[in-house]
């Protein structure tokens, strides 16, 4: 029912293919590691980034840009939006957006509220700054830090149009190689490719 109120928002690809997202950083501690990964299999990903996170660490988003991959909002402070008012959430959109333009020369075309949490203020707020809301149909749980846990979660529900969700974290640093791995594994056991974030959500 959620996804025919909000049928605008990106559930899956539209493409047939697979979109790997990252949430949460950048950080020294993870973000390298995935941009390893992603470049030794030539996969390009969308990075959902915390305003604080992309201040402290600008030379990380410029390595995310330069290997090809995309950059989305993901707040300035990783907070629930529905806990905030309208105005405070549209600042801190437009704030993202404006640090993008001027420190790296980079249009945000995506955003993706914390926790995963919005509603019908959301919306309206997106469709003012111009942003498409990219969701998932994959949660891999990889932050409890458990790979066991993301292995039962993509093969249960990997499909030829997931949009999986991972995390740039601490909390996952410790497997986020593995589980890119092995969701690649299983992706091509079951014969499923991988797609550009501006060819899986146009």
């Amino acid at each position: 029912m959620i996804k025919f109120f909000f049928n605008e928002f990106a559930w899956e690809t539209v493409n047939k293919k697979i979109l790997l997202t990252f949430d949460d950083g950048p950080l020294p501690e993870s973000t390298s590691i995935i941009l390893k990964a992603l470049d030794e299999q030539k996969i390009k990903a969308l990075f959902f980034c915390v305003g604080d996170n992309a201040e402290k660490n600008p030379g990380l988003i410029s390595e995310i840009i330069k290997g090809g991959h995309d950059i989305g909002c993901h707040m300035l402070h990783h907070e629930v939006i529905t806990n905030l008012g309208s105005g405070e959430v549209k600042n801190q959109i437009e704030k993202f957006g404006l640090h993008m333009k001027e420190k790296h020369n980079y249009e945000v075309k995506y955003f993706r509220p914390p926790h995963g949490r919005f509603n019908l203020t959301t919306k309206k707020i997106l469709n003012e700054v111009n942003l498409k809301n990219v969701m998932w149909s994959l949660l891999t749980y990889d932050y409890k830090n458990d790979l066991e846990l993301v292995k039962f979660a993509v093969t249960k529900y990997l499909r030829n149009n997931s949009i999986v969700v991972l995390h740039d974290s601490i909390k996952s640093k410790s497997i986020i190689a593995d589980s890119i791995k092995f969701i690649l594994d299983q992706a091509d056991k079951n014969g499923f490719l991988f797609g550009a974030p501006q060819e899986c959500l146009k």
